[in-house]
C-alpha cells in the first residue's frame, strides 16, 4: 500500500511539474530524499509515458494539423522546427544516457538548489532582457532560432533546470510570446519523449512486467496531472510573464539550502 502511494505521489509531481516551469527532475529528486522504493531511475523513466500521454491527447488536432500539412500541403516549417529544437537534447541524451542514469550529479540535491534559484532569477527578469525580432509562432521560427531553442533545452538535463522552464525562456528570447513559447515547448518535446518511452519499453521490459501495477498507477497520476498541468500553463501564460515560477523557484532553493545546510 504504501508502494504505491509514493506511486501516486511521485506521478502526479511528474504530471505537474513537468510542465509547468520549476522542474520535474529538480522536485523527483526532492521527493527521493524524503520517499524510498519507488524513486529508483528506471521507475523514473517510466513514468514519462502519462506525462507523453497527456501531450498527445491534450494537442491531438495540433498533432493532426501539423500532418496534413505536411503530407497535403507539403508544409514542413513547424515539423522541421520541432525536430531540430528537439535533435540537441536528444542526441546528448541517449549518448550520455548511462552517466544520468548513474552519476551523483544528476541526482544530487545540491545541484538541484542552485539550479533552482539560477533559473529562477533568469525567470524574473526575463521580461527585461533584451529578445529577438516578434515571430508568430513556432511555423514562422528560422531554423536558427529553432537550434538555439534547441540547445537551451540540452540544460534540461541538468537536474532542477526543467525542460519547459530552458525552452519557454529560450522561445522569450527568441521572439515567441510567452504562450506561443510554451506550446511550441510542449510540441518540441514529444520526440524526446517518444525515444525515451520507446528506450525503455524495449530495453526493459523486464522491469515493466514486474512492476506494471505500480507503474501503470503512477502514470494514470502523472497523465491526468500533466493534462491539467499544460492547460493550466496555457492559460496563464497568455496574460502573465514567468516571474511567480521564477520566484517560486527561488524561495524553494533558499528553503532547500537551509535544510541542507543544517542537517
Amino acid at each position: 500500500m504504501w508502494q504505491w502511494f509514493e506511486a501516486i505521489i511521485l506521478g502526479l509531481i511528474q504530471g505537474l511539474t513537468e510542465f509547468i516551469p520549476i522542474s520535474s527532475s529538480g522536485h523527483l529528486v526532492i521527493a527521493q530524499t524524503f520517499l524510498s522504493g519507488a524513486g529508483e531511475h528506471l521507475f523514473l523513466e517510466f513514468i514519462n509515458i502519462g506525462t507523453m500521454l497527456a501531450l498527445l491527447v491534450f494537442f491531438r488536432k495540433k498533432i493532426w494539423i501539423i500532418i496534413l500539412d505536411v503530407l497535403k500541403n507539403k508544409n514542413y516549417r513547424l515539423a522541421r522546427n520541432i525536430i531540430i529544437t528537439a535533435l540537441p537534447a536528444g542526441l546528448v541524451g541517449f549518448m550520455l544516457a548511462d552517466i544520468i542514469g548513474s552519476h551523483w550529479f544528476f541526482v544530487s540535491a545540491v545541484v538541484v538548489v542552485f539550479t533552482l534559484a539560477i533559473v529562477g532569477i533568469v525567470m524574473v527578469v526575463l521580461e527585461k532582457l533584451p529578445k529577438l525580432s516578434p515571430v508568430e509562432d513556432g511555423e514562422k521560427l528560422p531554423w536558427w532560432r529553432a537550434l538555439i531553442i534547441g540547445a537551451a533545452q540540452m540544460l534540461a538535463l541538468i537536474p532542477g533546470t526543467s525542460r519547459s522552464g530552458s525552452t519557454i525562456i529560450a522561445g522569450r528570447l527568441m521572439g515567441l510570446s510567452a504562450a506561443e513559447a510554451a506550446e511550441y515547448s510542449f510540441l518540441a518535446s514529444l520526440p524526446i519523449m517518444f525515444g525515451v518511452t520507446l528506450k525503455v519499453l524495449l530495453t526493459d521490459t523486464d522491469y515493466l512486467v514486474a512492476n506494471f501495477g505500480t507503474l501503470f498507477i503512477a502514470n494514470l497520476a502523472a497523465f491526468i496531472a500533466g493534462l491539467w498541468a499544460v492547460g493550466f500553463l496555457l492559460r496563464y501564460l497568455s496574460k502573465h510573464s514567468l516571474a511567480i515560477f521564477g520566484w517560486y523557484r527561488i524561495v524553494l532553493a533558499a528553503i532547500l539550502a537551509t535544510i541542507l545546510l543544517v542537517q
